[in-house]
């Protein structure tokens, strides 16, 4: 089908999607709008043999600086005492966000593709990890083309356990990134690239 949306638009989307860290919870959206998003999301994110291994909990308020809760305390118990004040503040920092998207793979679905399809069947995690990134990546530029800003962390598997617990999620969910998200309080900093010449190479155009 034909459409009038050019290549253009979705590469302005690429290039306004940075990690913001100065994040408030006076978000310009409702939760709802959030929620509505991160559904498309999911229906509409691509996966191998369309497998579908992506699971999604979305948590707001309380329930965000919970997860932020869990992790300062997991972290405590492994950061040397007299360096874990840098990295309370950092934590601090996330949960002064208004909300977390937790992003999971659904092991038992993995396992039972690749059983079912054993040529392909080592290959069946790497593909889950990207779909997985698909969607984080989807998900953290539509949040920013709402106005919100957002940065992508990975405190797994540090904290898998505390968080299953906590949300009495199944065990054969595993978690991969946590989005953090938010009001921008601050803007991005400079962003250095490198020269296209190096990583690109075109050959009969």
């Amino acid at each position: 089908m034909a459409s009038n949306i050019s290549a253009d638009l979705l590469i302005q989307l690429a290039k306004n999607r940075r990690s913001i860290y100065a994040l408030d919870k006076d978000i310009p959206i409702s939760t709802a709008r959030i929620t509505e998003i991160i559904n498309d999301i999911t229906l509409h994110t691509p996966s191998s043999f369309n497998s579908q291994t992506n699971r999604i909990v979305v948590l707001f308020g309380a329930e965000h600086e919970k997860l932020w809760d869990i992790t300062i305390e997991v972290l405590r118990a492994k950061v040397p005492s007299d360096s874990f004040a840098v990295t309370e503040q950092k934590l601090n920092g996330f949960r002064a966000a208004a909300g977390t998207v937790l992003f999971f793979q659904d092991q038992t679905v993995i396992d039972n593709f690749a059983a079912k399809f054993t040529p392909y069947a080592a290959k069946f995690p790497h593909w889950a990890t990207q779909s997985a990134a698909i969607q984080q990546y989807i998900t953290w530029t539509a949040l920013e083309a709402e106005g919100l800003g957002a940065n992508l962390q990975h405190y797994d598997p540090l904290i898998n356990e505390k968080v299953q617990e906590a949300w009495k999620l199944p065990s054969n969910w595993t978690l991969d990134a946590q989005l953090v998200f938010g009001g921008k309080v601050a803007e991005a900093r400079e962003k250095v690239y490198q020269p296209l010449e190096e990583r690109v190479k075109v050959f009969g155009a």
